[in-house]
């Protein structure tokens, strides 16, 4: 349990990862644009708030990772948590999608270390 656990972790902290790229460095570039069905001049208008939030994607995958390296539930639990919150968030204020893809992950992650 604890191993399947680890790695789904790994995937939810990679994800994360690839949202800063995403939000930080590709946000009004081509595959931005396709990714969050936006216009370039609404990516453009949007662009350092996006940034900023890209850069919180970042801390939470850094902090999962930290969790997990040096084998500290706790800290891996609080972080799966806020990506939990922020993903019922992000689904009820911006896209449901982002219940699947952000917090569905992390609560299965958060069942599976408080179940082992």
């Amino acid at each position: 349990m604890v191993t399947i656990a680890n790695i789904l972790i790994v995937i939810i902290a990679v994800l994360h990862l690839y949202f800063l790229a995403l939000e930080m460095f590709f946000w009004d570039k081509p595959l931005g644009l396709r990714t969050f069905h936006q216009t370039l001049e609404k990516a453009k208008a949007s662009k350092i708030l996006a940034a900023n939030q890209g850069l919180y994607n970042g801390f939470l995958a850094i902090g999962l990772l930290w969790g997990l390296y040096i084998g500290a539930e706790n800290i891996q639990v609080f972080f799966l948590c806020c990506i939990f919150v922020a993903g019922v968030f992000g689904a009820a204020t911006a896209n449901r999608r982002i219940l699947f893809i952000q917090a569905l992950p992390a609560a299965i992650a958060l069942a599976l270390i408080l179940m082992s």
